[in-house]
């Protein structure tokens, strides 16, 4: 008889196991998961919420391959490409080298699975639908780094001038910076902004109006944003495209002379800041005592609108654990994940009130209320939303914000010829 019975449960136990969602396989079968990514060592978000998905599920081991960081889109799609890749979770690095993978063909579409699964994707602020593809999703938001505004107390204080506020228009924010410059020689020079070479921290204040995307083959609305930018160089309230680029100054060379008011920058520079600051590498008299604020944006757009950029988690078609690599990501990407993530100090994907609270809690990070209030974004736009030919419209761009800020160009002129070169590559 106990035989008998034994035998009925275990009839049972199979047939439950064929109804089981697929979060129950993760814990029933003993899989090792190959995971593709980089920086392995140095970043240490990997390992940590690698760690807390194997202790939740003990019959997971998750095994990570670090690809290195400057080639790394470069080395994994030739490895999906090629007949011996092992991978069941890769990591992707930007929007172009995902639509490298997507017209490869080689990428799981997750569609169904985030549709079954119930999925949230209004968590990810927006971008999910940024980087849909025929309406179907071949990747989730990992991590996501977004633009705030940094700002030097000292500055402002020495100015008499009030701080920034999580509520400046483009035109307030200009006026604010010119405000608190102040014109002089060497260290007595004090620059009421900053804008790295990068082409994004210029021309897409433009796209924050939710009506452009560089994608769009016209870029006429970028034309204020150069103006206003050309305008404040002109009147030293900013360095010069000319000197930036030619001295190789850094975005974070630049801050941490202790000369600069304010910085449009990502923020993946606030642990860099609170780091260098605590080792001795930033001067504690010139720029400890810092904040940031929100993002400045065009009149009528909501505050809290900002730039961003995100890393996501996909499935290559090769995997043989599409499941448990699935059940991984709906956690690494996930409100638990995203816990764990910002725990290392390192931004996730969804910026819940845990995550905020995480990473306003980290030691060093400014205390005032305006800076933790900072954290909270209300819609992110991609620097680069999804698009077959977005490497090439990305050049183009590139190539012609260059000649604007160095002056080889005129504002029209260069804007003229955006549109001409990037809608022969859209087919206009």
């Amino acid at each position: 008889m106990r035989k008998k019975f034994l035998s009925v449960l275990l009839a049972a136990g199979m047939v439950m196991g064929t109804m089981a969602p697929m979060t129950v396989m993760a814990e029933e079968e003993n899989v090792t998961l190959n995971w593709a990514l980089w920086d392995e060592k140095t970043a240490t978000y990997w390992s940590a919420v690698a760690d807390a998905y194997m202790e939740e599920h003990p019959n997971v081991t998750i095994e990570m391959t670090d690809l290195g960081s400057s080639d790394y889109m470069t080395v994994l799609a030739t490895d999906l490409s090629g007949e011996g890749s092992d991978f069941d979770v890769v990591t992707v690095k930007d929007v172009p080298g995902y639509a490298t993978l997507v017209a490869k063909g080689v990428l799981e579409d997750l569609s169904e699975r985030i549709e079954t699964d119930g999925v949230d994707t209004s968590l990810y602020n927006g971008t999910t639908e940024q980087v849909s593809v025929d309406g179907s999703l071949y990747e989730l938001p990992f991590r996501s780094d977004f633009w705030v505004l940094y700002y030097n107390k000292k500055l402002f204080d020495d100015a008499g001038v009030d701080y920034p506020t999580n509520d400046m228009t483009l035109e307030e924010y200009d006026a604010l910076a010119r405000s608190v410059t102040k014109q002089g020689f060497g260290n007595d020079q004090i620059y009421g902004a900053h804008y790295h070479t990068w082409r994004s921290a210029v021309q897409l204040f433009g796209i924050l109006d939710g009506e452009h995307t560089v994608l769009d083959g016209n870029y006429d609305f970028t034309k204020p944003y150069y103006e206003m930018i050309k305008s404040q160089e002109e009147d030293g309230v900013c360095r010069t495209y000319i000197d930036t680029n030619a001295s190789q100054l850094h975005y974070s060379g630049a801050f941490s002379e202790g000369n600069t008011a304010t910085m449009n920058m990502g923020s993946w520079y606030i642990t860099t800041l609170i780091s260098e600051l605590e080792n001795g590498n930033y001067d504690k008299e010139l720029v400890g005592d810092w904040g940031i604020v929100k993002y400045p944006h065009p009149e009528g757009v909501e505050a809290g609108t900002t730039l961003g950029t995100i890393t996501g988690l996909a499935i290559p078609k090769s995997s043989d654990n599409k499941d448990v690599a699935w059940d991984f990501i709906k956690y690494a990407c996930g409100e638990e994940g995203a816990e764990v993530v910002a725990a290392t100090g390192t931004f996730p994907a969804i910026m819940n009130d845990s995550v905020v609270e995480a990473i306003a809690g980290l030691e060093g990070f400014p205390q005032d209320e305006n800076s933790k209030e900072a954290l909270k974004t209300a819609q992110i736009y991609l620097e680069a939303p999804y698009d077959a030919n977005i490497t090439e419209i990305n050049t183009v761009l590139d190539t012609y914000h260059k000649d604007i800020m160095n002056g080889d160009t005129s504002i029209d002129d260069g804007i003229a010829k955006m549109n001409e070169e990037v809608g022969k590559i859209l087919g206009n």
